[in-house]
């Protein structure tokens, strides 16, 4: 999980939401919608990380306060979030993020930088996360499930392939370092970012505290 940007609201919503008895199911334009969330989220999922794509097939739109306890936030921008499908009609063991959560609420909103999200969140280099917030870890278990034994191995699997390749380039100096990390937190790169890219983040920052 990483802090979202967030970025100015589609006009079809910001004119929508003005209507009266405007709600979520009857706004017309999600497929704008979804490719706006999917532009300001570098095409990450906003709790796992894994790729999402703009379209209904291939990515949910997540309330992150829940319709159901939260109508008056149900078209608020700032509550709406692009997510993955997390296994959709798998059993409940084995879906996560938006699909996993359904209506229950988390704590934390990965698009409030308020929240600090990317910094409440530690990755393990056995692909596992965790957070020294008891509740949040909790949230992160149990309604995200994101120690979903497939999302584990995705990180490691992230992690040990930069690793592996940083190891065959010998010791890197710093400025080389603060450079991989400009671009996989995505302050030097426009687009697209690499899946599960916070692993490698979480990483670089260690390793750069290191040497400091």
């Amino acid at each position: 999980m990483r802090t979202i940007h967030k970025r100015i609201e589609p006009a079809s919503l910001t004119q929508y939401r003005k209507g009266v008895h405007a709600t979520y199911d009857g706004y017309p334009d999600k497929d704008t919608l979804r490719e706006f969330l999917v532009a300001e989220q570098r095409g990450l999922c906003c709790y796992c990380m894994g790729r999402i794509r703009a379209s209904r097939e291939e990515m949910k739109i997540a309330h992150w306060h829940s319709r159901s306890r939260h109508p008056d936030e149900q078209l608020e921008y700032r509550n709406l979030l692009g997510a993955c499908k997390g296994n959709e009609h798998k059993p409940r063991r084995e879906q996560h993020c938006d699909t996993r959560q359904a209506d229950r609420d988390i704590s934390r909103n990965p698009a409030d930088p308020l929240h600090r999200v990317d910094q409440l969140i530690r990755y393990r280099g056995d692909g596992r996360i965790e957070s020294d917030d008891a509740g949040f870890d909790k949230e992160l278990n149990e309604i995200l499930n994101l120690n979903f034994a497939f999302l584990v191995n995705k990180r490691k699997a992230v992690l040990t392939a930069f690793q592996e390749a940083l190891g065959k380039r010998g010791r890197s100096p710093r400025k080389k370092l603060e450079r991989w990390l400009l671009e996989w937190n995505g302050d030097s790169v426009s687009g697209e970012l690499p899946e599960f890219c916070q692993v490698v983040v979480y990483w670089l920052r260690k390793r750069l505290s290191r040497r400091s």
